[in-house]
């Protein structure tokens, strides 16, 4: 798999609304290590990773939805066979590994 998804030509997802949840779960995070730190009751430690979990998913979501728009897409839009098959063996290697 490639390090970079999108070639020169191909234009980059902006993920700064991403950056702004992630921002937020590290925050959630911190607030749990604090939340174990103190001893807090453990049902209310096991909601917060929970809502942690949700987060994390969400952006997952966000990121392989954008992925999809514009570099699968423009992959594909390129006509280009090897690029097709490239980005086809990356969702697929996506998709065992992470079951999206």
């Amino acid at each position: 798999m490639e390090d970079d998804c999108c070639t020169e030509t191909m234009a980059h997802p902006d993920y700064s609304k991403e950056m702004n949840r992630l921002n937020r779960i590290a925050g959630q995070v911190e607030g749990v290590k604090k939340m174990v730190s103190d001893r807090r009751y453990c049902p209310d430690i096991l909601i917060q990773l929970r809502a942690i979990r949700s987060a994390v998913a969400a952006v997952e979501t966000s990121i392989l939805g954008g992925h999809l728009d514009s570099c699968v897409a423009d992959a594909f839009n390129a006509g280009n066979p090897e690029e097709k098959k490239n980005k086809m063996a990356e969702l697929k290697e996506l998709y065992r590994k992470y079951n999206v």
